[in-house]
């Protein structure tokens, strides 16, 4: 499975500077999601610890972290946004901003995911 990291227009990882940020165990779980998912594809969702949050909207959980994603197809997962959980459920900010990136990204595809 192909997985793709929000970029801002200029090119900057979003996603990406997040888990530098994190300590030295979140970042190699974050790590170790991302090559689970590269090598068993889809099917590595149904070990990993997922909930859904809009419609083709999803989060995976690990530590105190959210990684918010999409499923463009069978071949291919874009996580668009990267936070801190605080609270018991996704801040409504948070979400807004993997809301607003999963529309971006579904006019480049053509597609809609929330």
């Amino acid at each position: 499975m192909n997985i793709y990291r929000y970029q801002t227009n200029g090119g900057k990882d979003l996603i990406l500077e997040y888990i530098n940020k994190l300590p030295k165990k979140q970042k190699a779980e974050a790590a170790a999601i991302q090559a689970k998912l590269q090598i068993d594809g889809i099917e590595a969702l149904e070990t990993l610890d997922t909930r859904p949050l809009r419609k083709k909207l999803w989060e995976i959980k690990f530590d105190k972290n959210r990684l918010m994603y999409v499923i463009a197809d069978a071949d291919n997962l874009y996580i668009l946004h990267a936070c801190k959980k605080q609270k018991g459920k996704a801040e409504q900010f948070e979400l807004d901003k993997a809301i607003e990136r999963a529309k971006e990204l579904g006019r480049e595809l053509g597609k809609s995911f929330v």
